[in-house]
């Protein structure tokens, strides 16, 4: 007979499922709430998260009597998963790293104490969940930073799914299959070059980058970003593209100071219960600054992208900026689906992963606006003009009005401040926004509409992501893959002197910018802000790159735009611009590749 509570009759396991059954019906409810209405969002929250802790206080203090009530323990392990995806979550919409952290910390818990094991072989249920946990984990150590932990989990994952297949049928693991594939495509591209220096703002190797006190009736500060990408046969993860994952870290603070120096500890043998640790401040680095909140959207319909743009601008506090990132083609026979996207795969990725890193918004009808800019000048009136110069293509059927974004549909919501980063071969059409826009000037940093091949060896055979979004999270490596230098060809100290050198000069142009009298105000007013001044600083190197680059020298098309203007001071051809590109070639050895002509178009 089943334990019962003291002066109750209902037994003890009894309880226990009904705290189950409770948990899981909150869970399911919060799983796929939308990225708007964040208020409604965190009260859901913390509801949920009270029943689980409720629910893995009670099961630790009565661990034994349940077990011999007949709880398995990869029922335990089932809870904990919960939690972490809870944690996850949380940090997805909040980008607070304290709640990543916490999902470390119960997915290791998870990991080392093997909660799945028993019968893992004999029950292909099992065998689901323990590649299902070992997938969400890879997610929180890939967005985490935790390198070694990813490769680690990569071999034990692919392990497990051979031997599975020898146990089960073959057939019950394709997916499974589809999902290694993808992540060893996806470290493949991130290599350990790419991830030299932390992707996030460090305040211990960005110290120096201040501009001052810039010439601006009002400074305003990143509180929002919106991140999404779709091209033919993107890199990626399950829903988390490699420009996204990059352009995410990007925007993040880099814990430092003592917690920047210790591990994430192991849970002990009573793991936490939730009720002290709900704010994870313990998790947290009080001399950093909150990170701005980012909308990271995969694929999403035209309908939900506005969706999403429209309660996030409707949220967004009055000293606010919303950056926006759009990776998409431009061109038609460029955005059909690739065989390892195909629907087939995404529905089951979909129910593998998805729990909180797509948050779906129900179909809307299409929109019938096909309204596009024309004409070579920012500012030019927006009209309807042929499809095939239209915008970004954010569908499978081409460039077609149900799923492309046209600038004319951004152009609403410059009510707010906008911070518009477009990385697209068709980016030049979005520069007649500026002029347009219908109360607050936006910021513009276009792509080139065509960028000079990747000559490095380890790049030429894996996709590495855009270079003009490389060049925008880390800079150095751009340059370097540029002129053919990868991973195994790079010395640290040499690296470490570029990284020196880049700073300084940058350290340079912000002091240049804050003093300008001819700065645009839609500028000066970003300045004091960290995160959007690198990226305006680094596409300053970026264009001058580009534009002093011999192969492609005079090649406008290959040359990144931005709108407004920047001061003349800071343009390719001004000497202080090409003395910083030529001392960075000259760190590599690589002076021969950049010329300076007399003759470079002003941009």
């Amino acid at each position: 007979m089943s334990q019962l509570i003291s002066g109750n009759s209902i037994p003890l396991s009894e309880v226990y499922w009904s705290l189950v059954n409770k948990a899981d019906k909150k869970f399911s409810k919060i799983r796929d709430l939308p990225f708007y209405e964040r208020s409604r969002y965190e009260n859901y929250f913390f509801k949920v998260f009270k029943v689980y802790t409720q629910l893995w206080k009670f099961q630790q203090e009565n661990r034994q009597k349940l077990v011999e009530a007949g709880l398995k323990r990869w029922e335990i392990g089932e809870i904990a998963s919960r939690i972490a995806q809870l944690y996850y979550g949380h940090y997805m919409r909040t980008s607070d790293a304290g709640y990543l952290s916490e999902s470390y910390v119960f997915y290791e818990a998870i990991l080392t104490r093997e909660y799945f094991k028993e019968g893992l072989f004999q029950d292909l249920n099992i065998a689901n969940k323990q590649l299902r946990f070992l997938a969400r984990f890879l997610m929180v150590c890939l967005v985490l930073g935790r390198r070694e932990m990813v490769h680690q989990l990569v071999e034990q994952f692919k392990r497990l799914i051979d031997e599975c297949k020898r146990t089960f049928q073959e057939s019950d693991f394709k997916e499974w299959k589809v999902v290694a594939q993808e992540i060893v495509r996806f470290l493949k591209s991130d290599t350990a070059f790419m991830n030299i220096r932390p992707l996030r703002y460090s305040l211990v190797l960005d110290p120096n980058l201040d501009a001052g006190t810039p010439r601006a009736s009002r400074s305003l500060r990143l509180t929002d970003a919106i991140l999404s990408s779709y091209h033919y046969n993107e890199v990626k993860y399950s829903e988390l593209t490699l420009d996204s994952f990059r352009m995410l870290q990007c925007l993040e603070w880099e814990p430092s100071g003592s917690l920047y120096q210790s591990a994430v500890p192991k849970m002990g043998q009573n793991a936490p219960t939730g009720a002290a640790r709900i704010n994870s401040q313990n998790m947290t680095d009080p001399t950093l600054p909150p990170n701005p909140r980012k909308a990271v959207l995969y694929r999403p319909s035209v309908t939900h992208f506005l969706a999403v743009l429209a309660t996030i601008c409707e949220e967004l506090p009055s000293n606010g900026v919303l950056l926006l990132y759009l990776s998409a083609s431009g061109k038609v026979g460029q955005t059909s689906l690739s065989p390892l996207s195909a629907r087939s795969v995404t529905s089951i990725e979909e129910n593998i992963l998805r729990d909180f890193e797509s948050h779906t918004i129900k179909q809307e009808e299409d929109l019938s606006l096909q309204i596009t800019p024309s004409g070579d000048r920012p500012g030019q009136s927006l009209r309807q003009i042929s499809e095939d110069a239209c915008g970004l293509s954010f569908g499978s059927h081409g460039l077609t009005g149900s799923s492309c974004i046209y600038p004319s549909d951004l152009v609403p919501f410059t009510r707010k401040p906008l911070f518009i980063i477009i990385d697209s071969d068709n980016s030049t059409v979005f520069k007649n926004i500026c002029g347009a826009e219908k109360g607050e000037p936006a910021a513009l940093l276009l792509s080139p509409s065509h960028t000079p091949p990747l000559i490095s060896a380890d790049f030429s055979r894996q996709p590495s992501g855009s270079l003009f979004t490389i060049f925008l999270t880390a800079p150095v490596q751009a340059f370097c893959l540029l002129i053919g230098i990868s991973g195994p060809d790079i010395e640290t100290d040499v690296f470490i002197k570029a990284e020196k050198h880049l700073s300084s000069f940058m350290n340079e142009w912000a002091s240049t910018l804050a003093a300008s009298d001819t700065l645009h105000p839609v500028w000066s007013q970003i300045l004091k802000d960290p995160f959007l001044r690198r990226l305006l600083l680094r596409f300053i190197f970026c264009r001058a790159v580009l534009a002093l680059y011999t192969p492609v020298l005079n090649n406008k098309q290959n040359q990144p735009d931005c709108f407004p203007f920047l001061p003349e001071s800071l343009v390719p051809t001004a000497p202080a611009v090409q003395t910083a590109v030529l001392q960075m070639a000259s760190v590599f050895g690589a002076t021969s590749k950049f010329s300076l002509p007399q003759d470079i178009t002003m941009l």
